[in-house]
């Protein structure tokens, strides 16, 4: 039997739907059967002769997609405002990852969180994106480092899905940084990342594979290494590439088909192209640029003239991007990388949706998700205008409230 049909009405509708401008809809309607749409358009053109169990009126409030947060790094313990107070007097991210600090003192506060712990403060973290109006979220792991710690932050990610009205994609980011018993070991420590992959994919733990390929990450050659355990398990794989240092990560990214590249203060014409090549969504991450007080600016023009898509991420994490909102980083995007509006509001929703190798979100379209946002806005544009407050209303996923 068909699930019941919803109607939602009286919106001004963003719809995306196209490959560009805003897809305005005004005085329009979503009809919603289950988890999916089933019918976007005007009022006046709405099928007739239909059986509609329950009808919500919007006021005229906005509506958009639901947002999309292709880049996060939600489950970890502890915090590290030291640190940006110790960057604040001089100290440079490298000297201090170097020092000890860093993804190292986050990975023995997560160690000694039990999972328990850990959830109850992922959990609080996402609902402030959720009230934002975030449906889909990417959460990787990267602060365990040992085989039991990393599947277990999987694990909790996993938990997040579950427990929350929420999406969530986990991705394996083992080869995030070197932890202390590997020190100067490396290469050995690149070979248990891989020797942990399938015991993960078998769980049912991961969707994709990441690594941080950099000065203070790993070479090109090691992350080789795990891009080509991923492939062997069939995962695909992502890459914080050319953040602090042109690595030609972004080429050996798309050498494997990336889903994205991310960061890219440093991409090359060459990663740019490569980047094409394969279909490489980039996804800034302007958040982190403007922590780290970066003054390397990623080619944003010319990505645009190659015809990369674009996303916007918030890059959560506890030390070079604490933030609570994903809707700051549309803003971020404008003001500092100068997407236009409509760019961001894209880089949150189809291109996010895209960098984690989803297709059936990120527009309102009839056939893809139910997963919107009702804005107190009149205009998509104000998104990214203004910054500081929340105008989201209410958001629905999977065609549910929330």
């Amino acid at each position: 039997m068909a699930a019941p049909l919803h109607l939602w009405r009286n919106a001004r509708l963003a719809t995306l739907a196209g490959p560009q401008g805003w897809g305005l809809v005004d005085d329009g309607a979503l009809l919603v059967r289950g988890d999916q749409l089933h019918w976007v358009g005007p009022m006046s053109d709405l099928p007739g002769d239909l059986n509609i169990a329950a009808e919500h009126d919007l006021g005229g409030a906005l509506v958009t997609p639901g947002l999309v947060d292709c880049h996060t790094h939600l489950v970890y313990g502890g915090q590290r405002a030291l640190e940006f107070e110790a960057r604040l007097n001089g100290a440079s991210y490298e000297d201090i990852a170097r020092a000890g600090g860093g993804i190292r003192s986050t990975m023995a506060a997560t160690r000694a969180a039990s999972s328990d712990a850990l959830f109850a403060s992922a959990a609080q973290r996402a609902r402030g994106f959720m009230a934002e109006g975030v449906t889909t979220m990417e959460i990787k792991s990267g602060y365990g480092l040992s085989e039991p710690d990393e599947a277990r932050c999987l694990a909790v990610a996993r938990r997040l899905g579950r427990d929350l009205p929420l999406s969530v994609r986990t991705t394996s980011l083992g080869a995030h940084a070197l932890p202390p018993e590997y020190e100067g070991r490396p290469d050995d420590y690149i070979a248990a990342v891989c020797r942990w992959l399938p015991a993960q994919h078998a769980a049912g733990l991961v969707d994709a594979v990441d690594a941080f390929c950099d000065r203070i990450g790993f070479t090109p050659a090691q992350t080789r290494r795990v891009f080509e355990a991923a492939r062997d398990l069939g995962l695909p794989v992502k890459l914080h590439a050319e953040q602090l240092s042109d690595q030609q990560g972004a080429q050996l990214a798309a050498e494997f088909g990336a889903l994205s590249c991310d960061h890219l203060e440093h991409l090359s014409p060459t990663g740019v192209q490569a980047m094409a090549r394969a279909d490489t969504v980039a996804v800034l991450l302007p958040g982190a640029y403007y922590f780290l007080r970066d003054s390397t600016l990623p080619p944003v023009q010319a990505l645009r003239d190659a015809g990369v898509p674009l996303a916007v991420a918030s890059d959560h994490n506890p030390g070079s991007c604490p933030t609570g909102s994903l809707r700051l980083m549309l803003n971020m995007a404008c003001t500092l990388f100068r997407l236009t509006p409509e760019e961001a509001l894209r880089g949150a929703t189809v291109n996010a949706a895209r960098a984690l190798g989803l297709h059936d979100r990120g527009a309102l379209r009839a056939g893809l998700c139910a997963d919107f946002a009702v804005w107190a806005l009149g205009h998509p544009s104000e998104l990214a205008y203004a910054f500081g407050g929340n105008p989201c209303l209410r958001s629905v996923a999977a065609g549910v409230e929330r």
